[in-house]
């Protein structure tokens, strides 16, 4: 273990140890409760949560929106606001009680022994300042040292979280570098002060998954180095596999099981911790034969937590044994660090396997319905264009894209931010027109139609489903009106009365209660949300669905739900769905074919069998070694793509991949730099953009591998 941490001289108490290794625990919480004090009372958001990380460990935190996870970071920073308030319990740092200190010693401790990398990187960045300002102010505050030597050190950790030119970096304002660069400054700002405990509240969740493999690389080298203990915030099992030592599952405010990675993963010991993984699309999992199972309801509201058990409503393995007064974490036998907020952990069957709702007579693709053949999409834009002056421009967002799709047939495209996904959409949607080449949906020719010139049959025919279902309904309407609203404009029903009925049925195909027809968009959950836009986008009978991104803000849980609900409308319906997703583990789940785009470009498309088989292009091999899943079974070769993609205003010559491909050494006479690759194809239906020859393509091995496991408890 890296002691680098222990070793540090500061002014905070170091007596107590822990009992079982000898060695005192960075941080150690202490039957926590924390609540919010509001106008209608009192409302418990933590409830006897403890957790304990060790020198140089990195703990994580999972758990579904709302469970208490952000709320226990922000009590360890003692940034709870003015109606948060710790109600019982200690949370020691090296061994003192931080509820006993000064608010100066709270403030030494702040951004110098304990630091926080948010979310959302812009809100730690002040926009009005330039980077390296921000960045010197932290050890000249915190340590006392001079503004060169704190400008020498910014440098230093700049390149230590490999940012281009760091020298550029420290004099550009934030707005002027990319997301994922951003992210990287806060990390090295974070840094900085070389701080014994590092928060991380869910740093990557707004990255492609290239950039976030990156980043967790980073994080986990720097706190290897530095000897920095981590809690790490997330969503993500697979993330936390990859990131962590041990980790702790809450739930409701309380945490229900905790323990190694390899022991919760491997031998989970709570059915909510089960519930997690039945929800997540592992390698094994199939729409038809092994669909997802998602938890049944959602999570209580803190106000309306059930007595006893409060996972109890929800629990396939429920009886009136767990409705007792309160539910203890209690030891897992023989794994002593193994706990488990469970009264019957020795009387479940772990190892059974859920009720699976088996497709009986999977939907066979039928004939071609979307037919997009050799699509450019170019914008002219000025250099200054705000002013209108400065040179024209031309930004290529798409670039010769064919493809078809068939009909009942689910075709994933995916790609980083950038490659033109969300243009091609905009496209079919008739948001936005072609510059050359053709889409057909059926016989009817679409691409160089606008939204507003197409008839109602046609825009019925192409629907969405938006990633963010926050803002896709009018907050100031009910539920039920809305979708009347969609039929109305699509000419459906002949009399309200009609149309109400329709609505209706919508809500029943969504699974939905009718009674939901009169609620206002304030009154339900995010995956309810979801289910409203599935049943508007499908309220008009369409013949081609784009899914952008639609699970991707969800939880876990609901993510399960709405992409089985998904997936049973499709098959009744007969639907051709285009799935825009950079989450290539629920691709491999739901698609029938993927298409990989990067900058513009499709580089590949096939089955998925056979882009998840190799071999692949160098790209989609990246990608699927970015891939973070929750499975301690699954090896990975290592792929950390170097810097971002390329500005489509400013595409490199040749090969669009080649200024970030590894393979590019085994290409002769410097071609990928010279010339745009031809489509070969590798097998049937199986296309790549790649001047790799066909030896090299043989010659490449699997991205994702299993090891046997001696113990598969779930």
């Amino acid at each position: 273990m890296n002691t680098v941490a222990e070793n540090r001289s500061d002014s905070v108490s170091s007596d107590p140890v822990d009992s079982s290794t000898g060695i005192q625990p960075i941080l150690e919480i202490e039957k926590l409760n924390i609540s919010f004090f509001v106008r209608a009372g009192e409302i418990p958001a933590v409830m006897d949560f403890s957790c304990k990380v060790m020198p140089g460990e990195a703990m994580g935190l999972v758990g579904e929106s709302g469970c208490g996870k952000s709320t226990v970071a922000l009590g360890i920073m003692r940034d709870m606001g003015n109606r948060g308030k710790i109600v019982g319990g200690k949370i020691k740092f090296r061994g003192r009680d931080m509820g006993e200190m000064s608010e100066q010693e709270l403030r030494d401790l702040r951004g110098s022994k304990i630091s926080m990398i948010y979310q959302e990187p812009m809100a730690s960045l002040n926009p009005a300042m330039k980077i390296g300002k921000q960045l010197i102010e932290v050890p000249m505050i915190h340590e006392g040292i001079s503004k060169a030597d704190a400008y020498k050190r910014s440098v230093e950790l700049l390149d230590a979280v490999k940012l281009p030119d760091p020298a550029r970096v420290m004099g550009a304002f934030p707005h002027q570098i990319s997301g994922g660069q951003q992210q990287r400054i806060v990390i090295a700002m974070a840094l900085l002060s070389k701080p014994d405990l590092l928060l991380l509240d869910e740093p990557t969740t707004a990255l492609d998954v290239t950039v976030e493999a990156g980043i967790v690389q980073l994080v986990k080298e720097l706190a290897r180095e530095t000897g920095t203990s981590m809690l790490f915030i997330s969503h993500n099992l697979g993330l936390i596999l990859e990131t962590c030592d041990r980790i702790t599952v809450m739930y409701s405010g309380e945490a229900v099981e905790t323990g190694t990675v390899h022991e919760v993963f491997d031998r989970m010991r709570h059915p909510y911790t089960q519930g997690l993984f039945n929800s997540i699309p592992l390698p094994g999992a199939d729409k038809n034969t092994r669909p997802l199972v998602a938890i049944p309801g959602q999570l209580p509201l803190p106000m309306e937590r059930p007595h006893g058990c409060n996972f109890g409503p929800r629990c396939p393995h429920f009886t009136d044994t767990c409705d007792q007064e309160a539910v203890r974490m209690t030891p897992v036998a023989d794994e002593p660090d193994h706990m488990s907020r469970c009264v019957r952990i020795d009387e479940i069957d772990w190892h059974a396997e859920p009720e699976r709702p088996l497709v009986a007579d999977p939907t066979e693709p039928g004939d071609v319905v979307l037919d997009v053949r050799d699509l450019k999409k170019y914008y002219s834009v000025a250099a200054n264009q705000m002013f209108g002056g400065g040179d024209k421009r031309t930004v290529k967002a798409n670039e010769s894209i064919s493809l078809t799709a068939r009909e009942s047939e689910t075709v994933a495209i995916v790609g980083e931010s950038g490659c033109g996904k969300s243009t091609l959409a905009k496209v079919l949607l008739g948001l936005e027109t072609a510059t050359d080449g053709d889409v057909v949906l059926g016989n009817v020719m679409i691409g160089d139609t606008d939204v507003t010139d197409r008839d109602t049959k046609t825009v019925a025919s192409v629907q969405m489903v938006f990633q963010n279902p926050f803002d896709t309904l009018n907050p100031s309407h009910s539920v039920g009106s809305q979708i009347i609203r969609t039929l109305e404009k699509f000419g459906i029903g002949t009399t309200p009365a009609d149309r109400q009925r329709r609505m209706l049925e919508l809500l029943d195909l969504v699974k939905l209660p009718r009674a939901f027809a009169d609620r206002m968009p304030r009154q339900l959950s995010g995956g309810q949300k979801q289910r409203i836009g599935v049943a508007r986008a499908f309220a008009g009978q369409p013949r081609l669905v784009v899914a952008d991104e639609p699970v991707s803000a969800l939880d876990v849980s609901v993510q399960a739900a709405v992409t089985e609900l998904l997936m049973e409308i499709q098959r009744e319906a007969k639907t051709t769905m285009l799935f825009i997703s950079h989450d290539l583990s629920v691709v491999r789940y739901i698609a029938d074919r993927v298409v990989v785009m990067y900058l513009g470009h499709i580089v590949e498309q096939g089955t998925t069998d056979q882009i998840f088989t190799p071999p692949y292009h160098p790209y989609t091999e990246a990608l699927l070694s970015a891939i973070p899943i929750a499975d301690t079974s699954v090896k990975k070769k290592q792929i950390v793509l170097e810097g971002d993609i390329p500005s489509a205003m400013n595409p490199p010559s040749g090969c669009p991949f080649q200024t970030r491909c590894g393979h590019k050494k085994d290409v002769p006479d410097a071609l990928c730099e010279r010339e745009l690759p031809q489509v070969r194809e590798l097998a049937s239906g199986h296309q790549v953009k790649c001047h790799l020859s066909d030896e090299k393509f043989n010659a490449m091995e699997a991205v994702i591998s299993f090891t046997k496991k001696s113990d598969l408890s779930r």
